[in-house]
């Protein structure tokens, strides 16, 4: 076979066997479909399916194919990214600063500390950090992993449980976008190449600059305009943010992040982010299954993974926890929170990605990171939909 037959192939199986596990086991209450796509990307990895059948693997997953695969997960995770940004809403978390720093601040805090923790007892072994990093990236980045929630995966979460436009849901949404946004910020610390650093505040000039001239623009166009210029945008951002020496991720995010929601409608927004979900990001967990490694051994990865999750979780739900009892909130609500606060799997997974890039962790660590943000994800539906019930039972809580 060619390599467009094989490919079409690849394709094939990508879409089809995580939806008919979705589909025929049901598993949409604990595992929604991007988790099975994501545990599908794992399966198919060369960790598993690589070791159980090497030939099958090395004819569907050959260098042409996945080539080829890569190209269309770039794309698919910066337009992930880049509506990511967008859905920032910072006005409102302005409008409400006392109550989103706080819950904010202890609810991304604590579990990288947490997870920083945890990152060092990891450095007492060899094989974990890369080649490229440096103890402080490692422990800063794993403990910035531990910390992450992902903003597009709560927002279907929220959906899940007719959150998302109720005041509790906004709320979550304030708290979980102010992290996103530190999350970006301390990745680019991390990723900060002191021997480029002229061409990263070149490109740091050049996009303040730019994003003004931006603004103004999409402020005078119509809206079928703005997304022809939002595309352009975004790849020229990327180019930009990756030439810098930081990661076209990075500036991907950037991309969106100056751009106001309320600029484009909103059910289009909501449409487009389904739609990304569904046609191309598919192949992003395929391509990101590839990468998992088992050199250390089963064990030791999932010892790993597992001292990651307690740091993540247990970190995450302290802090929340500390945040309502500073601010007065009612029984039951911190815990709501916190666990809704734990949905990591895309941004953390994305996040992992570019470390693995960098060289700053093993695939062995991304393992880890990429199967303790499964697991976190998995955990948040099954905990959260009973304590939302006793919520609902004691009255929601005023904005």
């Amino acid at each position: 076979m060619n390599t467009t037959e094989v490919y079409l192939i690849a394709m094939a199986i990508i879409f089809s066997v995580p939806y008919l596990v979705w589909r025929l086991a049901r598993t949409e209450y604990f595992a929604p479909l991007v988790v099975v796509q994501i545990l599908t990307g794992i399966a198919l990895g060369p960790g598993l399916l690589g070791a159980a059948f090497p030939q099958a693997y090395g004819f569907v997953f050959n260098p042409a194919v996945i080539q080829s695969l890569n190209g269309v997960a770039w794309w698919a995770v910066m337009l992930f990214v880049f509506i990511a940004g967008i859905e920032l809403d910072l006005r409102q978390a302005w409008q409400h600063r006392r109550e989103a720093g706080i819950t904010a601040g202890l609810a991304l805090g604590l579990p990288l500390l947490a997870g920083a923790l945890a990152a060092w007892l990891l450095l007492l072994w060899d094989g974990w950090m890369g080649a490229q990093g440096v103890r402080w990236q490692f422990v800063l980045g794993i403990g910035m992993a531990c910390a992450v929630t992902a903003l597009p995966i709560l927002i279907l979460f929220l959906e899940k449980l007719d959150l998302l436009r109720k005041p509790l849901g906004q709320r979550i949404l304030r708290y979980a976008s102010l992290d996103d946004l530190l999350i970006w910020g301390v990745l680019a610390l991390i990723l900060m190449d002191w021997g480029r650093v002229g061409r990263q505040l070149a490109f740091l000039l050049a996009f303040s600059l730019a994003s003004l001239a931006l603004r103004r623009l999409m402020q005078r166009v119509p809206e079928a305009d703005r997304w022809y210029i939002a595309l352009i945008w975004l790849a020229l951002c990327g180019f930009g943010a990756d030439w810098s020496g930081l990661h076209y991720m990075v500036g991907a995010f950037l991309a969106g992040a100056v751009i106001d929601a309320h600029w484009f409608d909103q059910r289009q927004m909501d449409q487009l982010r389904h739609h990304v979900l569904l046609v191309v990001m598919p192949v992003f967990f395929l391509s990101t299954g590839l990468r998992t490694d088992w050199n250390l051994g089963g064990v030791a990865v999932f010892a790993a993974a597992g001292l990651l999750l307690v740091a993540s979780v247990a970190g995450k739900l302290l802090g929340v926890r500390l945040a309502g009892r500073l601010l007065g909130w009612q029984r039951g609500e911190a815990s709501l929170i916190g666990w809704l606060l734990q949905t990591k799997a895309l941004i953390m997974i994305i996040f992992a990605n570019i470390l693995l890039d960098k060289q700053v962790i093993t695939a062995d660590a991304f393992t880890a990171l990429l199967l303790m943000a499964v697991a976190s994800t998995m955990l948040s539906i099954p905990v959260a939909t009973p304590l939302l019930a006793n919520l609902r039972i004691d009255g929601p809580r005023p904005d």
